[in-house]
């Protein structure tokens, strides 16, 4: 199954950040939007923030002034700096990738998720 690879995540104190990155599909050659979800248990998942096809970013209110969205297109990775985190960031975090391959044409891919917890 091809998906994006995350890194990162795991288990820090509130007040903490955290650094996930994320490599696309090696098949894209054309990539429109890369982005990072969350689900928290009992949740729906929601966007934390991306970057839109115009290269624009978006965020989630929630994480506005303490996350960071970034990209190296050399490489197809997107990364997601967090800081000053809350108990409420605790969720699994998905990688998201809108992208062309010659074979599939144009699809969305996600990654396994990478857990980040929140917690003293």
């Amino acid at each position: 199954q091809v998906q994006p690879v995350e890194y990162g995540g795991g288990l820090v104190q509130p007040g903490g950040s955290l650094s996930l990155s994320c490599e696309a599909p090696r098949i894209l050659f054309r990539i429109i939007g890369m982005g990072w979800y969350r689900q928290a248990p009992g949740k729906q998942r929601e966007l934390v923030a991306e970057f839109t096809s115009d290269g624009s970013r978006n965020y989630a209110d929630s994480v506005k002034g303490r996350f960071t969205i970034s990209r190296d297109n050399a490489e197809n990775t997107v990364y997601l700096r967090m800081n000053n985190l809350k108990s409420e960031d605790t969720a699994v975090y998905y990688c998201h990738v809108r992208g062309y391959a010659s074979k599939w044409g144009w699809n969305d891919y996600e990654g396994q998720g990478t857990q980040v917890t929140v917690s003293s």
